[in-house]
């Protein structure tokens, strides 16, 4: 039997490579963790939205000419990378597709700006904005970077955002904010290209890691999001399915299985719909600020 520590990564393991199985595959401080990633989500490509993006590819209507429809793109998830790549590797022969080498292309954060360099464009896309880590951050960071890209134009040319059914709109608020002076107003224009819902085998495929893992002392459950919560909260058999509330102490005493949240959201969902309270709420929406909650926890535990 394994004398590692399960974590359950309650979400789509990412690619080319996934920053929280890099953080929770080695040994550090004492932890020595195995993770495994339990997709919550399924993810399937909107058909519509594809078709716009693939006509205004086709006809190079995304591009650094005035006579463009758009002079970059936006990008806040990987799905969304992933459908404009399964657009990309629609076409074969041409090097130089999808001629956008000469736009920049805004990214929220690493894992989704490693995404977008994995795109099979030669040149490479040129990728900004990793180091914001949300659309608080990036909008703010696209008005002054795409103010100077293209600072020779008084109107900037759009945006194209490629979304999901489910999405926030700070961004568009921010770079159409009628407040704005008018060099520095960007029209952004948002394209579905993909929708989300939990899968039907999510809690039979939780059940079975937990059931393999039963016998380890210690394991630990991240969640990412509120969907899924239920199935999560039922496989681990915590769930009052007459209540749907989570009742008790949850075998405060002895107990062996503990949860953790990516942030407060997600944190009072589960407080809200379960009358759960977790036990750790990561400070920051990351690898590390999930893995320092996790070592607070243990230490603070141990005193």
């Amino acid at each position: 039997m394994s004398t590692k520590t399960p974590i359950f990564l309650l979400k789509t393991k990412s690619t080319p490579g996934d920053s929280y199985q890099e953080q929770f595959s080695s040994e550090t401080d004492g932890f020595n963790f195995e993770p495994f990633f339990v997709p919550v989500l399924e993810h399937r490509f909107k058909d519509e939205g594809l078709a716009t993006v693939r006509q205004l590819l086709q006809t190079k209507a995304i591009g650094t000419g005035p006579e463009c429809a758009y002079g970059g793109m936006v990008f806040t998830s990987q799905r969304a990378v992933e459908a404009f790549t399964h657009l990309v590797q629609e076409v074969t022969g041409d090097e130089r597709w999808p001629h956008l080498q000469g736009i920049p292309v805004y990214s929220v954060g690493p894992a989704t700006t490693r995404a977008l360099k994995a795109v099979p464009q030669q040149p490479p896309l040129q990728v900004f904005g990793e180091h914001t880590g949300n659309g608080e951050t990036l909008a703010p960071y696209i008005i002054e970077h795409y103010g100077e890209w293209y600072k020779n134009r008084p109107t900037k040319p759009p945006l194209l955002f490629l979304v999901g059914e489910q999405r926030r709109d700070i961004i568009p608020k921010k770079l159409m904010d009628p407040a704005l002076p008018s060099d520095k107003f960007i029209r952004i224009d948002e394209v579905v290209v993909y929708g989300t819902g939990v899968m039907e085998s999510f809690q039979q495929d939780f059940t079975k890691l937990l059931k393999q893992t039963e016998n380890r002392p210690a394991r630990w459950v991240v969640v990412f999001s509120p969907s899924g919560c239920d199935g999560m909260l039922s496989a681990l058999g915590w769930l009052n399915e007459s209540s749907g509330r989570v009742e008790g102490e949850i075998q405060k005493e002895g107990r062996k299985t503990y949860i953790a949240t990516i942030g407060p959201t997600t944190r009072l969902h589960l407080v809200n719909s379960f009358g759960y309270e977790p036990d750790v709420c990561a400070e920051q929406p990351s690898p590390e600020g999930v893995w320092e909650g996790i070592n607070r926890f243990w230490n603070e535990s141990k005193e």
